[in-house]
């Protein structure tokens, strides 16, 4: 993992106290990491006076888990895959989260009537609300694929494909594109033949995938040509082709999207300032200032209200770039948190063997 000092000693000289407690955040990089640095730490330094450091991780679950059984919590705050904040809750590895403290909507709406349902669990709360979808280089394909069924169609838009290189949100992207309703694919995905059925589909690509782990792989695989489209974090793409003006176009179709949360691990050296942290973060003002720096939906209705422009260019709209915008969600599938945290483990060995052979 990478280690990004926000501040340094030079805190002090511009006007921060020398007794600022320091909190540090795990998150994933990129844009995200961003996006979170600017939305979130720098304006709740300026807030409070204390000092953010942010850690970067391919993927901050692993990572935490880890330091908590291992006794030597080093993070007070991680960024988190909805699933995942359900499971490490499960396995007693997270600080329960008091959702009554919460602050209300900046319209006054109690917290709990203003998040959507499912942001805020026993010990985690929604940051934004955001999706695996697949993006294609309009140099390649003028016209464009549209589907999800496009993805698999070698014949029709040929070249390379990039999958995320694990079974979450790819099996259900692949039954989506073999015709399973949004609605039905987790009943599929349940049974031995729905399973099949996904790793079928997935077989018709298998030798013309490159597949990515870290999130910044995806559209960098794009950009370099190794790939002529990829699944992607929709951010990501958003990052590339708005604030980079790369040649990118994301699909909505077949797009599965899911709440990401911040979370406080069992033993966090700084809890109670963790807890501050993530009551500035999540409120009505805070998922509005993350939502302006990357394209993920923010998860209180309070904070929809008005138009959120991109910080980047202080022009550009959000709402058509984000996966709650309803003309983005015709054919779309909310991550089943109960089905990963029971699943995870089985699907992914599957997948691993899938793989290999």
């Amino acid at each position: 993992m990478k280690k990004t000092l926000i501040l340094t000693t030079a805190l002090v000289g511009l006007g921060f106290a020398a007794n600022a407690q320091e909190l540090t955040v795990m998150s994933w990089g990129g844009a995200y990491g961003a996006a979170q640095t600017e939305g979130h730490l720098k304006p709740w330094m300026a807030a409070t006076g204390n000092v953010a450091v942010m850690v970067d991780s391919d993927n901050p679950a692993p990572a935490i888990k880890a330091m908590v059984e291992a006794g030597n919590v080093t993070v007070d705050v991680a960024s988190v895959e909805y699933a995942d904040a359900i499971r490490l809750c499960d396995e007693g590895l997270l600080e329960p989260i008091d959702a009554a403290s919460l602050p209300a909507g900046a319209d006054g709406t109690p917290a709990a009537e203003d998040f959507f349902p499912g942001a805020v669990t026993e010990c985690a709360v929604s940051t934004d609300i955001w999706s695996n979808v697949y993006a294609y280089d309009t140099t390649k394909f003028p016209e464009g694929p549209k589907t999800a069924a496009d993805f698999f169609d070698l014949q029709k838009f040929p070249g390379k494909r990039g999958l995320k290189k694990g079974a979450k949100a790819v099996l259900e992207f692949a039954l989506m594109a073999d015709g399973v309703p949004a609605a039905e694919v987790y009943k599929e995905l349940s049974t031995p033949e729905g399973v099949d059925r996904a790793f079928a589909k997935l077989d018709t690509i298998k030798a013309e995938t490159v597949w990515w782990e870290a999130g910044a792989q995806a559209p960098q695989l794009l950009a370099d040509g190794e790939v002529a489209m990829t699944t992607a974090y929709n951010g990501r793409i958003f990052a590339a082709a708005v604030g980079e003006g790369k040649p990118f176009q994301i699909v909505w179709d077949g797009q599965v999207y899911e709440n990401e949360s911040y979370v406080v691990p069992k033993g966090a050296p700084n809890k109670d300032l963790a807890m501050e942290f993530i009551r500035y973060a999540t409120s009505t003002e805070g998922l509005r200032a993350q939502a302006s720096y990357i394209s993920y939906g923010p998860p209180r209705k309070s904070a929809n209200v008005e138009p959120i422009v991109y910080a980047g260019d202080g022009k550009t709209e959000m709402g058509p770039h984000l996966p709650t915008n309803p003309a983005n969600l015709t054919n779309a599938l909310l991550t089943s948190s109960d089905f990963w945290v029971d699943r995870d483990a089985e699907l992914n060995e599957r997948f691993q063997a899938w793989l290999a052979q």
